[in-house]
Order: C-alpha cells, then structure tokens, then sequence
C-alpha cells in the first residue's frame, strides 16, 4: 500500500468552497454568478451589463476598453485552469465569457435602456441556440479559447442586428 493521496474528484456543480480555492475559479465563475442553481449564463451576462454600467462612466473608454481587452486573457487563462479542474472545458458555470462579451455589447450601445435590453435578449438567444458560426466555433475550437470566442461570436452578430434594427427603425 502507498502512502500517496488521490485528489478528490472535481465537483460536478462548483460550489462556493470551489469557487474560493483559486483566483482563476474566481474570475471564470463570474465572481460568484456562475453559481446560480439555474441560468447561470444568464446571470453572468446581467454582470456584464451591470458592470459596464458602472465601470464604463467611471473609467472612461479608452481605459475600459483596455481593461475589457486585459480581462479578454485573463478570462482565457481562468476559464483554462477551471474548465481542467472540472474536467469540462466549457462547463455552464464557467460564465466570464458571457460576462466579458455583455460588457463589450453595452459598452458599444450607450444610452436607451431599451437597446440594451434587446441585446441581451438576443445575445442570450444566440448564446444558447448558437447557430451558424457561433455552433461552428463552439463544435471545432476547443479549450478556453473557443469558450471566449463563441461569444464574441455571438456578440458581434447581437450589435450587428441591433444596429441594423435601429438603422431601419
């Protein structure tokens, strides 16, 4: 017999104790909203909404959008170190992509709350029915990579079709 002690399998849902135990477990499940018992993409992409609600007038835009693009790689790599410890790469507590592609989403569509509200409803839409190359992307780029990429994906078809529903408004 060996003295040598296993690891403890990964939990299926994460829990706080999880979340707790790793700055990348942290950030990847939105600070906590990955957590929801139920939507958790949709509480990710409220966070994303809300925090560049918040962060946006505060930072300015060229310090928002710089610090959009550093939280892009650190979510990369967070998303990379949870979806290993989950033994899932894209597991559907892992929401910083949803986060980070809201804030984008918002950040573009300043002013009427009816705006943004569309593309969230639309952004989650896509997200989850993920059709032409947001499924494409999601089926043949794995790793934390494609978890970020699909929704970028889906974000920027979400501000294409919501400025072009205002543009023929």
């Amino acid at each position: 017999m060996s003295d040598v002690t296993l690891p403890s399998p990964a939990p299926t849902k994460p829990t706080l104790r999880f979340m707790l135990s790793h700055p990348a477990h942290f950030i990847s499940l939105g600070f906590g909203s990955g957590l929801a018992p139920f939507a958790p993409g949709t509480f990710g992409t409220l966070l994303g909404w809300f925090a560049a609600q918040w962060l946006q007038p505060l930072l300015g835009d060229e310090t928002f959008f710089i610090g959009l693009a550093f939280a892009l790689g650190i979510g990369i790599w967070a998303a990379g170190v949870t979806g290993r410890a989950l033994g899932e790469s894209d597991h559907g507590s892992i929401v910083w992509d949803e986060v980070i592609a809201m804030a984008l989403i918002t950040a573009l569509l300043p002013g009427a709350f009816w705006k943004q509200a569309v593309a969230f409803l639309l952004f989650r839409l896509l997200d989850i029915r993920k059709p032409g190359p947001i499924g494409w992307v999601d089926r043949n780029v794995k790793g934390a990579f494609g978890v970020m990429l699909d929704d970028l994906i889906a974000a920027a078809i979400t501000l294409f079709i919501v400025a072009l529903w205002i543009r023929l408004l």
